[in-house]
């Protein structure tokens, strides 16, 4: 056993080690976790990291949905914000919401719908959690998260709090600047929560519908029932271009639909999708989208970006 884990900060959430992590992925791959940390509220985790040693890397999960964990699993301590404390959403003042960074996207969705605040029902079709969602500046039926955040509340490394008020976040000094489907946040902030304000009020029954026609949607036009990390490869172009180019009509033209290595296939439904058919490898998956993107490079000429994050080690520890 590493050094470090022998003295690995008490906590009150739960510290696991060699923790599989394939679990708490939706592709359902990967290696185990040195140590993975499931703190029971912001205090428990700003505790734990300001007493583990600088030397040990840190890596933020979230709920895995639009992860790759490599086969060698995660160096370091691995931390998940999930479930019940994590999870919550509550009402924060005039059409607005604040949502904890284990908060479903579907639940913020929901939650606005009861609290009849509209804007925010685009969240119904993003697959994760909010605290992901500012990693990548999550987005779908023509709205952003960049819309509609208002604050972003986080821990650093060495265990401070920090806030990020929306002027700050969006033009002040420093700069978080939010592109299409990507943020530069600092890799060093856990989020912890984040301020949501909608466009306005709405009838609940109304917003309650359009929930449901974004699932029906999804559920017809994505395979949502599969082992899957959600779209694979970012639109090459931003919305709003004139003649956006899809990332899944380039797949498709590649003639990658139903595409295979090993357990891992390019789904037939939607062909922006890799899926693990059920004996795939976390590198089954990964080579496979690497074969996608030589293949649409070569036809289309088209050098496709990675929306799935990958991390971890290649091969196991020794």
């Amino acid at each position: 056993m590493a050094d470090w884990r022998d003295h690995l900060p008490a906590v009150r959430g739960k510290l696991l080690l060699d923790q599989p992590l394939a679990p708490y992925t939706w592709f359902r791959v990967g290696g185990p976790a040195d140590a993975l940390f499931l703190p029971a509220d912001e205090d428990d985790l700003a505790d734990f990291l300001k007493a583990l040693p600088e030397k040990v890397p840190v890596t933020f999960l979230g709920m895995g949905s639009n992860t790759i964990v490599r086969d060698g699993g995660i160096e370091g301590v691995t931390i998940r914000l999930m479930g019940g404390y994590w999870g919550a959403v509550e009402a924060a003042g005039s059409n607005s919401l604040f949502a904890r960074a284990g908060a479903l996207d579907l639940s913020v969705a929901k939650a606005a719908a009861k609290e009849g605040i509209a804007g925010l029902s685009f969240f119904s079709g993003i697959p994760g959690c909010v605290g992901g969602a500012v990693r990548t500046n999550a987005g779908c039926y023509g709205r952003e998260l960049k819309d509609v955040v208002n604050q972003i509340e986080g821990i650093t490394r060495s265990g401070e709090r920090v806030r990020f008020e929306a002027e700050i976040a969006q033009y002040g000094d420093p700069k978080i600047e939010f592109s299409y489907r990507h943020t530069n946040f600092p890799d060093d902030i856990i989020v912890t929560g984040i301020l949501l304000t909608g466009s306005g009020e709405g009838d609940p029954d109304t917003l309650s519908r359009e929930i449901a026609e974004h699932q029906k949607r999804r559920a017809e036009t994505q395979p949502i029932k599969e082992k899957t990390g959600g779209s694979t490869f970012a639109n090459p172009d931003p919305p709003g271009t004139p003649s956006q180019r899809s990332s899944w009509k380039l797949v498709e033209a590649a003639g990658c639909r139903g595409l295979r290595v090993g357990g891992a296939q390019v789904s037939e439904k939607h062909c922006n999708f890799l899926i693990n058919t059920g004996e795939a490898t976390a590198a089954d998956i990964e080579a496979l989208g690497e074969l996608v993107r030589a293949r649409v490079l070569d036809v289309t000429g088209v050098d496709l970006r990675w929306e799935i994050r990958r991390i971890g080690r290649l091969q196991a520890r020794r």
